[in-house]
């Protein structure tokens, strides 16, 4: 069939707009790549300038405050994705528990997931996770993100900041150790993310903001439940399996180990602290354990306007001693607790003790307020200047703090 000149004309400009919007498409699309490798690129040469400022042979970096100018449209998942996922690893294993039942003792397995990620210390490299991850845990094994996959030994554990260490014998070419940044300098609505093994699902990442610093937590583990002072609360979504994973900043540098989650909620998470795992670290890979959180030895609820009301004071911010532990470093200072008994909303309170405003100078609002300060800022054997209300007049109580108990 012969086309006729208009016809020809017209398959003409048809082909040539095809060329070109298939060109248009293409060339988007490769300035698309072009930039997103350029941002990985970018964010590989921050993270190695900052690393070449730093000490050789750990995780540890310096953050200039600089840095820290970040907002959540800054914020690029992709390139954060492609620098940091290949130090992520799957931890797996089983716990066996032996329950009584009709027919005589039991076993019961119960299959582990979870996430780690490489971190080094002294020119070596190790896995680090959490505690509840590892605590009653046989046959672990660490899998990255190739399939390479290794039996994993625990070299160290603080069951009160939840964190592990474990050594694999892999080869240098799988160990890629993510670097740290001081958690300090986080302040709320930064934008953070988070990378693990939510339900198994290998590689996953999430992003969110800071939602709150200083949070005091309680977890379960085999071994029993424990406290956490310090930790951060953040807003990605978390799911059991991404316990262990790393908490990154807009660089792709770890301010926290992904703890934690709150069943029943949307979107609400909480790690510990980048400055706890760098002051723990060393010392967990050297002697397996941690033995240095301070202790005061008392247990508080938080001053509210109703139990300052009941208590018959006009502070309504602080600590209300309920309880001090005998012969603890509170008790040997000589702070109080009350004998009168009051009900605040259909809950039992003692009054008439000490009430803690401020350690060292820094006002204290509640519990977690305390507790933080004394994870963050203090170690056993140390001495600090509580101020408290008693009979309704201000004091400093000094006070030298021991050893949390195992």
């Amino acid at each position: 069939m012969k086309l006729d000149h208009s016809s020809f004309r017209r398959v003409l400009l048809t082909l040539l707009l095809l060329v070109i919007v298939l060109g248009s498409i293409a060339l988007y699309y490769g300035v698309a790549f072009s930039s997103e490798e350029a941002k990985v690129t970018d964010l590989q040469n921050t993270v190695s300038q900052l690393q070449n400022q730093d000490a050789v042979g750990n995780s540890v970096v310096t953050v200039p405050a600089q840095y820290y100018n970040s907002s959540i449209s800054q914020l690029n998942s992709v390139a954060i994705y492609s620098s940091s996922n290949r130090s992520v690893v799957t931890i797996e294993g089983s716990k066996v528990e032996v329950v009584e039942t009709l027919f005589g003792p039991q076993e019961l397995v119960e299959s582990v997931i979870a996430s780690g990620f490489v971190v080094s210390d002294s020119n070596s490299d190790y896995v680090i996770t959490n505690f509840h991850v590892v605590d009653g845990t046989v046959n672990s094994t660490v899998t990255f993100s190739n399939g390479d996959a290794f039996p994993a030994t625990t070299v160290g554990t603080d069951a009160d900041s939840d964190l592990a260490v474990l050594s694999i014998q892999a080869p240098q070419a799988d160990l890629h150790p993510l670097l740290f940044a001081s958690s300090s300098s986080l302040s709320v609505g930064m934008p953070v993310v988070a990378i693990g093994n939510p339900f198994g699902l290998s590689g996953s990442i999430t992003f969110g903001i800071v939602s709150q610093l200083g949070r005091v937590i309680q977890y379960q583990s085999t071994s029993g439940t424990f406290t956490i002072a310090d930790a951060i609360q953040f807003s990605a979504p978390i799911n059991p399996g991404n316990s262990g994973g790393p908490l990154l900043n807009m660089y792709g540098m770890v301010v926290g180990i992904t703890s934690a989650d709150v069943s029943g909620s949307q979107g609400l998470g909480f790690a510990i602290p980048s400055d706890t795992i760098i002051r723990e670290l060393p010392t967990l890979v050297r002697t397996g354990k941690y033995g240095m959180h301070p202790y005061l030895g008392i247990e508080g609820v938080d001053m509210s306007y109703g139990l300052a009301q009941a208590a018959g004071t006009n502070v309504t911010y602080g600590v209300l001693i309920q309880k001090i532990e005998n012969d603890s470093p509170a008790a040997q200072s000589g702070l109080q607790v009350g004998q009168r008994v009051v009900v605040v909303d259909g809950q039992q309170y003692i009054v008439g003790g000490d009430l803690i405003i401020a350690v060292n100078g820094t006002r204290i609002v509640n519990y977690d307020g305390l507790l933080t300060y004394l994870e963050r800022y203090t170690r056993p054997g140390e001495s600090i200047q509580i101020g408290i209300i008693r009979d309704g007049k201000p004091q400093i109580i000094q006070v030298t703090l021991g050893t949390q108990p195992t």
